[in-house]
């Protein structure tokens, strides 16, 4: 087995009837990428999943909402600062979206750093690396099935608005060289999918979920909310039930093909 990719240098560990959270940078070399880790009360080898945000977003959001919600549930979890955004370089909302190799550029180090910190996470003593999952909002949904569809240690995907590319994305060719969620949902090859969608969101369409639930494998989930982009609480807590259960090798919440519609 090769060397791990990062290491972790902790700088900030609190402690509350609720577990333990941990302000860290993992490193590899120069590269920092600042992330939180939050461990349930449950004990040690707990199951874990990777938090991935959105764009203009921050590891601290994913954290203050699924990942409390998971460590309700006995689940750990890893939320990542991505590339120009958080406390990483450049996080001043300068993204280089019009630059498409500047763009292509970073969203490969992300999925890169998102492939490590997945590894980093399932070496931990307190982490069962046999039960890892991983959950991405909007933009970062795309990159966790890209990811996951890297990495076969992921055993469950969740992903909350987000789906296909939109037929409107700029450089929409030569994006689909870097990521194809179409391609990449099939090869998932049969771990638990669960989408979450409004069916009110303008920036992730209804439409655009379903492409992906449909040319997803079983077992699949599409769990629709009524509102907007970002998904209301019993939506938050629907997904950390079911990243539980799947995790905890149950079936539940997984059902195969199912669509349901959640209250707000």
């Amino acid at each position: 087995m090769g060397r791990p990719y990062f290491s972790a240098v902790t700088r900030h560990a609190t402690s509350s009837t609720r577990g333990d959270e941990r302000v860290l940078d993992l490193v590899h070399g120069a590269e920092r990428v600042p992330a939180s880790l939050l461990l349930p009360k449950s004990g040690p080898a707990v199951p874990a999943a990777l938090l991935l945000h959105g764009f203009s977003s921050n590891k601290e959001r994913m954290v203050q909402s699924v990942g409390r919600a998971l460590q309700q549930h006995g689940v750990a979890s890893l939320a990542l600062d991505l590339p120009f955004h958080g406390e990483r370089d450049g996080a001043s909302g300068e993204l280089p979206y019009r630059n498409p190799i500047a763009l292509v550029t970073a969203w490969r180090s992300a999925v890169r750093e998102a492939r490590a910190a997945i590894e980093w996470l399932g070496g931990q003593p307190e982490i069962d690396g046999t039960r890892l999952g991983v959950l991405g909002y909007s933009l970062g949904g795309f990159l966790a099935l890209m990811m996951a569809s890297e990495e076969e240690a992921v055993r469950a995907v969740t992903l909350a608005a987000a789906g296909d590319l939109p037929d409107s994305t700029p450089y929409l060719s030569l994006l689909r060289r870097a990521v194809d969620p179409l391609r990449a949902v099939r090869r998932l090859d049969g771990r638990p999918l669960l989408l979450v969608n409004g069916r009110r969101d303008t920036t992730t369409r209804p439409a655009q979920a379903e492409r992906l639930f449909a040319l997803a494998e079983e077992p699949k989930e599409l769990y629709w909310y009524e509102g907007g982009h970002w998904p209301p609480v019993s939506a938050i807590e629907y997904a950390a039930e079911w990243m539980s259960e799947q995790l905890a090798g149950q079936q539940g919440a997984g059902a195969v093909g199912r669509r349901r519609t959640g209250s707000r």
